[in-house]
């Protein structure tokens, strides 16, 4: 893997609570763009980096926004990409089911950089012609609950507008 100076790095968590960091190479160790590379991330702190195995989700060069990646971890096709300028956000949802005979029901909640966190909650029942099949009613209660997590987003969105406006707002819902 290689960079430059001036490249912006961005790095996968480690684990589902962990933020995904991003920084600018500042220095390169190798003439070839190899590691150490010294990195400025994104919260200030300046260190030497050395990747390790999957850790690098992307290397763009600075120039544009549409910027191709210069590197690209293999099986990270499916992540953003990485902004060329920025702070980098990370939200996450926790989801949890339970279930009682026929019933099911999911709570989600949104653990944001906001002060509190959205929370919603869904509720699936199997009709007794159906196969007994719990995953159908953990998808569907999921499916649920997100569906209401999204509309509760939404609705903040609108009085975070209306609050900095004063006046009222209606966020599209595609």
């Amino acid at each position: 893997m290689r960079a430059q100076v001036g490249d912006h790095i961005v790095l996968t968590a480690t684990r589902v609570d962990d933020p995904t960091r991003h920084g600018e190479v500042l220095e390169v160790g190798d003439p070839d763009g190899g590691p150490p590379w010294t990195v400025r991330w994104s919260d200030g702190h300046i260190g030497v980096f050395y990747p390790g195995p999957g850790s690098v989700r992307s290397i763009e060069a600075p120039d544009s926004a549409d910027a191709a990646p210069s590197a690209t971890v293999p099986g990270a096709e499916d992540a953003p990409p990485a902004p060329a300028s920025g702070h980098v956000h990370e939200w996450t949802v926790r989801v949890s089911l339970f279930e009682s005979g026929d019933d099911t029901s999911a709570s989600v909640v949104l653990l944001s950089d906001a002060p509190t966190h959205l929370t919603a909650h869904g509720e699936s029942r199997r009709s007794t012609h159906d196969p007994d099949v719990p995953e159908i009613g953990d998808e569907v209660a999921v499916a649920r609950a997100l569906r209401h997590l999204a509309d509760r987003l939404l609705d903040a969105a609108e009085e975070d507008i209306e609050a900095m406006t004063g006046e009222p707002a209606q966020v599209r819902r595609v």
